[in-house]
Parts: structure tokens; C-alpha cells; sequence
């Protein structure tokens, strides 16, 4: 994840949104090299029943990084399905 700055972000708004709508990335923005907020992609299925923590994280790429990792757990091992 790279940091910029929100000038930066300002100048290039329409790249940004660009690139993360296309690549997945995922930019923090910030003062003095310290982020503030996040711009990521919008989940494609967004569902109105779950809060927006758990859209993010069902629906984005957020954790395709993890898709060569072996699985360590099951559904069986879950005690609640929250998506």
C-alpha cells in the first residue's frame, strides 16, 4: 500500500480511482506521510443487511493475497457465518 499525500490525491483524483478500480490497489492518503483515510476498490456485491466492515472485507479483493495459502480451518470450524 503506498501513502500520499492529499495534494497529491487532488491532483491526481481521476487516476487514482482509475487504477483502483481496475487493479485492485489501494492507496492511503494522508499529511506529512501519515495516512488518514483509504481509497479502495467498492465491493462488487454489496450487501444492505451486513455493515460496511463486512462487505468490505467479503466482497473486495482485500485478501485475494491469500488465495495460495493453505487452508487451516472449515466451514465446520465457524461459530457464526456473517456473509
Amino acid at each position: 500500500m503506498k501513502t500520499i499525500s492529499t495534494t497529491e490525491a487532488r491532483k491526481h483524483i481521476k487516476t487514482l480511482l482509475d487504477v483502483v478500480r481496475e487493479t485492485g490497489a489501494v492507496y492511503a492518503i494522508g499529511r506529512r506521510e501519515k495516512p488518514e483515510v483509504l481509497l479502495v476498490k467498492f465491493p462488487r456485491n454489496y450487501n444492505k443487511e451486513l455493515n460496511e466492515i463486512t462487505n468490505m472485507n467479503t466482497y473486495s479483493e482485500s485478501f485475494t493475497f491469500l488465495e495460495g495459502e493453505p487452508d487451516i480451518y472449515s466451514a465446520d470450524d465457524l461459530k457464526k457465518k456473517y456473509a
